[in-house]
């Protein structure tokens, strides 16, 4: 099968991948989080909601990113 895949124009490869993710959101009710996962969860969607700061520009944080590196 691998083997297969490499013969395959690169968009059709990137189409099948999109398909399978869309397959697996589709399904990831299925997928149990434990309760420390569900914890940690809330804990981060309360200090999102409670700092008041809803995100950055992507600019903003690739710039950040490459200043690091």
């Amino acid at each position: 099968m691998r083997a297969n895949l490499h013969t395959l124009p690169i968009v059709e490869r990137i189409r099948l991948v999109e398909d399978l993710w869309d397959s697996i959101a589709v399904d990831q009710v299925a997928l149990p989080i434990t309760d420390e996962q569900r914890a940690e969860l809330d804990r981060r969607l309360d200090a999102y909601e409670s700092d008041g700061i809803k995100g950055r520009m992507s600019d903003e944080v690739i710039a950040d990113i490459r200043k690091r590196l």
